[in-house]
């Protein structure tokens, strides 16, 4: 894997990790997830993303088994805390939780999933005391927007934070307009879900884009392959598709080899328009 990312603390990953919602889910997919996942560790892509929440811990079941026979120094191991849950009161046991079900000893990086009503501060306290523990080695947050950046970033140790993982692909670029700027001006890395879009008239919208459809043409690629090579185009971004198909792990891999042009950036510009305002955060 060519393109990384540098956290602040000095990791450097993989700009191309794998993402497992909904992943664990069926019985009769298993066999299929499984390879998926394993298939994208030999490409390289040794960043994987869970949560407790993700078929209530079937995914991170999953993902255990997945990497059973790996090196697990070589891999870069996410998972999420429930909002319910990021709180003194349990997320300490949210967390070993997720790390039995993954069968490892520890967690690269811990995410608060969104925000619920526990105080910030008491969340970042229990974050805090997790990497003192060792059962984390650094912490970050999802569904953050501005506002809730810069509350985090006034809190003590609120600027330990390593990423904020939002919804970001290019038919949904809201966070363009102020979010985006201030994490990048403030160290946090951006971690992308569903930078392939989700499903639905969107999805199938970018999917039947002359642009996109002549980007890949150009390149000799698909048209998965110009989007995840958009996503990680400012080295700043770890995007985190996710698939349950071993072939579909292998063009996402390869979107690591397309290099985009001034002329592509410019052609996806003119018809998926960079934000004018400041938009809610999207999540689909």
């Amino acid at each position: 894997m060519n393109n990384t990312v540098k956290l602040k603390n000095g990791v450097v990953v993989p700009a191309l990790g794998q993402g497992t919602w909904y992943l664990g889910e069926s019985k009769a997919k298993r066999k299929d997830e499984i390879e998926a996942i394993q298939t994208g560790i030999d490409l390289g892509m040794t960043l994987i993303d869970t949560a407790e929440m993700y078929g209530s811990g079937r995914s991170e079941e999953l993902v255990g088994e997945a990497i059973k026979d790996f090196d697990r120094e070589k891999l870069f191991l996410v998972s999420k805390v429930l909002p319910s849950n990021a709180n003194r009161a349990n997320m300490r046991r949210s967390c070993e939780n997720s790390i039995k079900r993954m069968k490892v000893s520890y967690l690269n990086l811990y995410l608060y999933h969104w925000r619920g009503s526990t105080p910030l501060r008491e969340t970042v306290e229990c974050l805090e005391e997790l990497v003192k523990e060792g059962l984390i080695k650094s912490w970050g947050v999802s569904n953050f927007d501005i506002d809730d950046m810069e509350e985090l970033y006034n809190i003590p140790n609120g600027k330990n934070c390593m990423v904020n993982q939002v919804l970001y692909h290019t038919g949904s670029r809201g966070i363009e307009y102020s979010l985006l700027p201030w994490m990048f001006e403030n160290d946090v890395n951006l971690m992308s879900y569903c930078p392939l879009a989700q499903a639905g008239s969107l999805r199938r919208g970018l999917f039947n884009s002359e642009v996109l459809k002549k980007i890949a043409k150009k390149h000799e690629c698909d048209i998965t392959q110009v989007m995840l090579a958009w996503n990680i185009r400012n080295g700043k971004t770890i995007a985190i598709p996710r698939t349950g198909n071993k072939s579909h792990t292998i063009l996402n891999a390869g979107a690591d080899k397309i290099l985009l042009d001034e002329d592509d950036f410019k052609s996806i510009d003119s018809v998926f328009t960079p934000p004018a305002r400041k938009e809610p955060l999207d999540i689909q």
